[in-house]
């Protein structure tokens, strides 16, 4: 494997990013919508393979004690190769000075357990899609 991190949207093939979410399971939308997201994002970061994206994961921050970090996903035939753990890291780089928060895909948790994040009591959410999200597991 001919791993390349880049951490910013300069050349990147929306596409791509919407089919990888999409094949993984994960939640997607049209191209150009994850465009906006990833280029409003405090940190971002994507890895390539021979040219291929193969996976990626953004930061949101006020760049001060609190980020939250979205759409971490690994193509299927990439997974189990470390590559979560180097988005993981580079996306923690940037933002260690703050408490992070995120949501799981159901079932993925113990991925970020290795990461030292921990179960939230208290966390709430209001989701556009509430019943899709409820549905897949994401709330009670």
């Amino acid at each position: 494997m001919q791993l390349v991190v880049k951490n910013d949207c300069v050349g990147i093939e929306w596409e791509d990013v919407a089919a990888t979410l999409q094949l993984a399971g994960m939640a997607f939308h049209d191209p150009d919508k994850h465009r906006r997201a990833f280029e409003a994002s405090y940190a971002v970061v994507f890895l390539y393979d021979s040219g291929k994206l193969i996976g990626f994961g953004r930061a949101i921050s006020d760049g001060e004690y609190q980020a939250a970090i979205y759409d971490c996903a690994v193509t299927p035939s990439y997974q189990g190769k470390g590559l979560g753990r180097v988005i993981m890291e580079n996306l923690h780089a940037g933002i260690a000075h703050c408490n992070i928060i995120l949501y799981a895909s159901p079932g993925k948790e113990g991925f970020y357990e290795k990461y030292h994040f921990r179960r939230m009591k208290t966390g709430m959410a209001l989701f556009t899609d509430r019943d899709a999200k409820k549905e897949k597991g994401f709330t009670e």
